[in-house]
């Protein structure tokens, strides 16, 4: 997909923040624990460096961020969760904010799930899917930093991901921001469930 546009529109701390008209734009929520490349996925995928804010501190992404994308998409940041040094109160308030944006939004048709590949996702993970199947919120899963790992333990570290989500390995997405793989792949499954 040819990106001619990728701004940013806003960020929301508070439900009342949050983008309630999209104008008939479709919704698109990027979720995964501290540290997993999220903001880097955004911006390699966009093809531009500095849309969404990357930092060397997880959990540095405190609000749900907003950005348009060629005037039809919106991409969603959500923040990252699971990061020890973030004081505990605030990865409380993060959560019931999460579930109120995610849930009741008719614009949200997907919501993007990264993992590391080295690391493989937890139990936060596979509770996290089951809810968005529960309430009825397409997911698509992304295992990222595929650079970082060897050639030949990709397949299995995608096999070892997908078993703990109960999942199908084909369903997943190796990605990696350092090198593009993955980009076009992860458009194309993108397309093809938002139907943009």
């Amino acid at each position: 997909m040819k990106i001619k546009k990728a701004e940013f529109i806003k960020g929301a701390t508070t439900p009342g923040d949050f983008l309630k008209n999209s104008q008939g734009k479709v919704q698109v929520a990027f979720s995964g624990r501290s540290n997993v490349g999220k903001s880097s996925l955004i911006n390699t995928i966009v093809g531009r460096k500095k849309l969404a804010r990357t930092s060397s501190t997880p959990g540095r992404t405190r609000e749900i961020n907003f950005f348009n994308i060629n005037d039809a998409l919106i991409f969603v940041d959500l923040p990252g969760y699971g990061y020890a040094k973030v004081p505990k109160e605030m990865r409380k308030s993060w959560r019931p904010m999460v579930e109120k944006y995610l849930t009741g939004n008719d614009a949200l048709k997907l919501v993007i799930v990264i993992v590391d590949i080295r690391r493989g996702p937890e139990e936060e993970e596979l509770s996290f899917l089951l809810w968005l199947e529960e309430n009825k919120i397409p997911a698509l899963i992304v295992a990222t930093k595929a650079d970082k790992e060897k050639r030949g333990k990709i397949d299995k570290r995608v096999a070892d991901i997908a078993k703990t989500l109960q999942c199908n390995p084909n369903l997943i997405v190796t990605f990696s921001a350092a090198t593009g793989m993955g980009k076009e792949k992860l458009w194309s499954r993108m397309r093809e469930i938002v139907g943009v």
